[in-house]
């Protein structure tokens, strides 16, 4: 079953920005198409700046939450998880400055009535919906997070704030942590979730959404120490970014200027992904002082200093903070993996993902749908099912179903043809060479195992 030759060079490169979104146009389709992801409330008409993740995509989704939670608490001793809460009382977000400060610049459009953040618009003289001139309103602060009520009656007493960052609850919890973990500084809680925030202008697909999920860590450190944790956490972060198979040129860590700085914050560096529209956060890297755990403890009344015995004193951890965005790392992952090349006269379109991030690390196609061999393809399934996620699929030619799980980024193929009753041997194909080896059932799992994760 030759595939080759290759007789092109990719088609599609994101080492420049793609001002067509020609790239981004492709993405789209084959998310919508390969069930990766799916705007939300399709069959009423799609609901603006919402969409859920297909059986694709939720695996996608799952192996980028997966591989950030190994490399920041599975294989640390000096960081452990936790899942807060979803919502928190108005006190919370008085504590963290939220309540006051988490505004965007709101402006509205008199002639046409759309709204827009006055800081994101490229001419502040002219609407871009209608091309008017000087038809804005006076900018107003406008909060970004979302208000509910808790209990039958509404009410200020009764008002609540769904989460527009994960981080308070890591804080809120710290003296928790400190007392049932047994950790000491430097020690970091991480944890991942939902968190929500009222966008003016949400867009570019899922990279600026109502609705997101976070991956963040805050590690607490001696207060002498916060310089020097800062810059491993900058490097860590872009590491694990390499290390899963973005490109080197597609990446960069970008230090906030000096009046972009949060007013807590000493240093800030935002890990910058190159999407078709340019260079976008996918996580930002901060030395947050002892802000947090001080203004908390001030509005609580909770002593949420640490005693160094060594020092014999109390003092109150300085927070380095990486946060990064998890459909956000996903979009960027898809972006970077996409690639074309021209296959036998035909356009061979591959997401070329790490096996980590991969929906499926294996695909096993039986040739046919015969009786003689669907037994043996179910064999093979279950040998290899307990230890990765396999697709299973016996409709379609041969051809296309490779295909398919080209476009998945499914990195092996396993076919059982009719030879596969004679030598108990099966076909493995590899999605980026599409080289295929013969391989005896019996080898099977130690030949994976030796390619896969």
């Amino acid at each position: 079953m030759p595939e080759r030759p290759v007789t092109a060079l990719p088609l599609v490169s994101m080492n420049a920005a793609d001002p067509t979104n020609t790239l981004m146009d492709k993405i789209v389709n084959l998310c919508k198409r390969r069930g990766v992801i799916f705007q939300s409330a399709d069959i009423y008409g799609g609901f603006r700046s919402t969409y859920d993740y297909g059986p694709i995509g939720s695996l996608i989704l799952r192996n980028v939450k997966d591989a950030w939670w190994k490399t920041m608490v599975q294989v640390r001793h000096d960081i452990v998880g936790i899942d807060a809460a979803i919502l928190s009382p108005p006190a919370v977000w008085e504590a963290s400055g939220h309540l006051e400060n988490f505004t965007d610049p709101l402006v509205d459009c008199k002639e046409c009535n759309e709204r827009f953040r006055e800081d994101q618009l490229d001419d502040p003289l002219s609407c871009p919906a209608c091309g008017a001139k000087n038809s804005f309103t006076e900018a107003r602060a406008f909060n970004l997070m979302f208000k509910t009520h808790a209990g039958p009656v509404e009410g200020s007493g009764h008002d609540v704030y769904l989460r527009p960052e994960t981080a308070q609850g890591m804080f809120t919890n710290f003296k928790l942590v400190l007392e049932t973990s047994r950790k000491k500084p430097p020690f970091g809680i991480a944890q991942i979730g939902k968190s929500f925030r009222n966008e003016i202008t949400p867009g570019n697909f899922v990279f600026r959404t109502r609705e997101f999920e976070q991956m963040e860590m805050e590690f607490f450190v001696p207060p002498e120490q916060a310089e020097e944790w800062y810059q491993y956490w900058c490097e860590q972060r872009m590491k694990w970014y390499i290390d899963l198979g973005i490109p080197e040129d597609q990446l960069r860590l970008r230090p906030h200027d000096q009046d972009e700085l949060s007013h807590y914050s000493s240093g800030t560096s935002d890990v910058e992904f190159l999407f078709p529209w340019g260079w976008g956060e996918l996580e930002g890297i901060a030395n947050r002082g002892d802000y947090d755990l001080r203004q908390h403890s001030e509005h609580s009344g909770e002593k949420l200093t640490y005693f160094d015995p060594d020092l014999g004193e109390h003092y109150f951890p300085h927070v380095i903070e990486p946060a990064a965005g998890a459909t956000r790392s996903m979009m960027a992952f898809l972006l970077a993996a996409y690639d074309e090349e021209t296959v036998n006269d035909g356009v061979r379109t591959v997401l070329r993902f790490d096996p980590h991030i991969a929906p499926y690390k294996i695909a096993i196609l039986p040739l046919s749908k015969k009786d003689t061999i669907t037994p043996i393809a179910h064999q093979v399934f279950d040998l290899v099912k307990e230890r990765w996620m396999v697709d299973y699929d016996e409709t379609q030619n041969i051809g296309k179903r490779y295909r398919r799980q080209d476009e998945l980024g499914t990195p092996y193929c396993v076919t059982i043809d009719f030879e596969t009753l004679e030598d108990q041997s099966v076909t493995v194909r590899d999605r980026d060479s599409m080289k295929q080896d013969r391989v005896g059932i019996d080898r099977l799992v130690d030949y994976l195992s030796e390619r896969l994760p």
